[in-house]
């Protein structure tokens, strides 16, 4: 499907234009995968904001290396040890993922990091390990350079934002970690396949539906903390009457009840007889 758009013209103009969001919407299915890779990794750190720092600076420094693998893409194609390295890397990736010990206060898989520094060259390298596969593609869409880096800019910006919602859906369902590594597996062997024969590897409209039914596993379930938190919030949300009235019969027995209380010992339990029926 995508393959189509090679006819397309890349001279500056309308059809370049046009041919950009695709680049950009391209970027954002491919990092799909990765920014939940990038999201376990951060998960490695103990405080938000040090998860927080470790996106940012490791992003950045992940947008240099995206910069200089497109400036250098028809040098470093030419040697397929690049793409073997790079799927190695993501499989050794999924191969900790699934054999590492679960944390299960926090739902997490993988290694913890001491410090900040030790989590930001992983989140680099591991898109970098990525880009192998969406600059590949992105380079075969446009042969303008400025296109491809824009829409890897754009990639990067996009890849931050919903490395950030992965954090917080990691902790919400179940399964979406092991599909977001399983897809992780997915690209390495797709490179690994490029490299042995490049016709035989799959088309792209496949590989993102193969994303998708995974992920839309990876949702189909939410962790036991996930639904506690939403049974909390409906029984709060339903002490409260309509109109804003709480548990008023309630309120009414327990005035009574003060009054009782404030009636002399022994009375409190006698009903006064009405006037006028003693004989």
């Amino acid at each position: 499907m995508l393959d189509r758009l090679l006819d397309i013209s890349t001279n500056l103009g309308v059809d370049t234009l046009l041919l950009l969001p695709v680049l950009i919407a391209l970027e954002a299915v491919l990092s799909a995968d990765n920014a939940i890779a990038l999201a376990a990794i951060a998960q490695g750190l103990q405080s938000e904001k040090q998860q927080q720092d470790a996106l940012n600076v490791g992003l950045v420094a992940a947008f240099g290396l995206r910069v200089l693998l497109i400036l250098t893409a028809s040098w470093v194609l030419r040697f397929w040890q690049f793409e073997v390295a790079g799927a190695v890397y993501l499989l050794w990736l999924v191969y900790q993922h699934f054999t590492s010990n679960v944390d299960e206060d926090e739902h997490h898989h993988g290694p913890r990091f001491a410090s900040l520094w030790q989590a930001i060259p992983t989140i680099a390298l591991t898109d970098l390990a990525f880009s192998l596969d969406s600059v590949t593609t992105a380079i075969a869409l446009s042969r303008d350079i400025w296109v491809v880096l824009l829409g890897g800019t754009i990639g990067v910006i996009t890849l931050r934002f919903m490395a950030q919602l992965f954090i917080r859906w990691l902790e919400e369902y179940e399964y979406l970690e092991d599909a977001g590594f399983i897809t992780v597996a997915l690209v390495g062997i797709r490179l690994l396949i490029r490299v042995a024969n490049e016709e035989w590897v799959p088309p792209q409209w496949l590989m993102v539906g193969l994303i998708a039914a995974i992920f839309a596993w990876g949702f189909s379930k939410k962790t036991a903390h996930a639904d506690a938190d939403g049974d909390v919030a409906h029984l709060q949300q339903s002490d409260t009457s309509p109109l804003g009235v709480e548990n008023t019969h309630t309120e009414g027995t327990s005035v009574e009840t003060s009054e009782e209380s404030r009636q002399p010992a022994g009375v409190s339990g006698l009903k006064s007889e009405p006037e006028g029926n003693e004989d």
